[in-house]
């Protein structure tokens, strides 16, 4: 048995190597067989270049689609036209949708109004997606805020990073609409507090608050890459959060300008009793005016009383010139809230009115920087001699015509 098989093997290996016939047609089917395997792989390979290359294209145009959508909300902006800049290089604040910023705040309804100036109005919002409250500021189409100074406003002041500046959460624009969302403050403006008459804002609190919005002008004023001029400090523009921390808001609008220290400005920016006199003539904007402006602050939150005082005869009077006599009668700490009823750190209180007038010196060759100003009010330099009149301004010509890497955050509004 073993052998007959062994024979019949023997036999048929015999005839296929007597057989060239039948073994040409073995190796050729073996070589169709393998260039169909190539040929199914090379197809194969093909088809994954070509969906590769489609979806590539697909996200390409998507991509192109997207960024022309952008541009077409873009193109018009109350009649001009206008680009995308904001969208290329901003980090930081977001973009939001119209919609989005109606949703959040019940299609901006009368009962999230926070306040309403010459600059629009200011909502509350809730965005959803954030989990967070939002102040949304609406700016008013009679408003003198363009698009070139939106959009200066917000590449500059996203920014800056400062614990007692209001932060810039997003914006948006969409046909003649101008937006900005801030963090919310949920203690409002200084001023509704500093004038309420149910409640009386205590001296540490009140102490604490000038120090906040001096931290925030000195980082303004020098420790930024650019120097940048506020222009409009005032109790109104002084946000409050939750536990009564200041930060300065409101910037209103930005620019940048060449070099000195001294912006020419076409238009009176700021409010009227918080502005340097000599800027307000000359038409210009300096680190100097902000330093008069947050004089008028610290006179006006040691006191309790507005810039322009009513007298009995009937007349108007400065804070500035009120307090300067009071000092020059060294009876100084006289001006102080009565509202207090002398619950004040005697020396806080002194240090905070003397600085006050040091800031608000006519001459603005005289006023302190921000820094030599905190020194003071932190009590790690002595309180400054004034004379005991005050001087009288005398404005000449600006001595320096030229302007320095100052970025000027000028408000056109003229305030509450």
């Amino acid at each position: 048995m073993i052998l007959s098989r062994m024979y019949v093997f023997h036999h048929r290996f015999h005839v296929f190597h007597a057989d060239p016939t039948w073994a040409k047609l073995i190796v050729g089917a073996a070589l169709v067989t393998w260039a169909l395997v190539v040929l199914i792989l090379a197809l194969c390979i093909i088809s994954c270049i070509c969906l590769c290359l489609c979806c590539h294209r697909r996200r390409r145009s998507n991509t192109k689609k997207t960024k022309q959508s952008l541009k077409a909300l873009t193109t018009l902006f109350r009649g001009e036209l206008v680009d995308g800049e904001l969208d290329q290089g901003l980090s930081g604040p977001r973009r939001f949708s119209f919609e989005e910023l109606a949703a959040a705040t019940d299609n901006f309804s009368n009962d999230r109004a926070l306040g309403r100036g010459g600059f629009g109005s200011v909502y509350q919002g809730f965005m959803s997606d954030m989990n967070r409250e939002v102040a949304v500021k609406k700016v008013s189409e009679t408003s003198h805020q363009g698009w070139k100074e939106f959009l200066s406003e917000v590449r500059i002041i996203s920014r800056l990073r400062h614990r007692n500046l209001v932060q810039l959460i997003g914006w948006c624009h969409g046909g003649d609409e101008l937006l900005l969302v801030y963090e919310l403050m949920h203690n409002g403006s200084l001023d509704t507090h500093l004038y309420r008459s149910d409640y009386v804002l205590t001296w540490p609190v009140r102490y604490e608050i000038v120090l906040g919005i001096g931290s925030a002008l000195l980082y303004l004023h020098q420790d930024t890459e650019q120097r940048v001029v506020h222009r409009d400090i005032k109790p109104s523009n002084i946000m409050l959060d939750a536990s009564f921390t200041a930060k300065l808001g409101d910037f209103g609008l930005v620019r940048l300008i060449n070099d000195g220290q001294i912006s020419y400005m076409t238009d009176t920016a700021g409010t009227m009793g918080y502005i340097d006199p000599e800027s307000m003539l000359a038409g210009t904007a300096s680190v100097e005016s902000d330093v008069y402006s947050f004089g008028v602050l610290l006179l006006e939150v040691a006191c309790g009383r507005r810039p322009a005082l009513v007298q009995e005869d009937g007349g108007a009077v400065h804070l500035v010139s009120w307090v300067w006599d009071l000092y020059g009668g060294g009876s100084i700490r006289a001006a102080a809230d009565e509202r207090l009823r002398g619950e004040f750190d005697g020396a806080e209180m002194e240090g905070v009115m003397v600085v006050g007038l040091w800031c608000a010196h006519p001459d603005r060759g005289m006023r302190p920087s921000i820094r030599q100003a905190m020194n003071v009010l932190r009590f790690e330099a002595p309180l400054p001699s004034l004379p005991a009149k005050m001087p009288v301004a005398t404005y000449g010509p600006p001595t320096n015509p030229l302007t320095s890497g100052t970025l000027v955050l000028s408000s056109s509004i003229s305030g509450r």
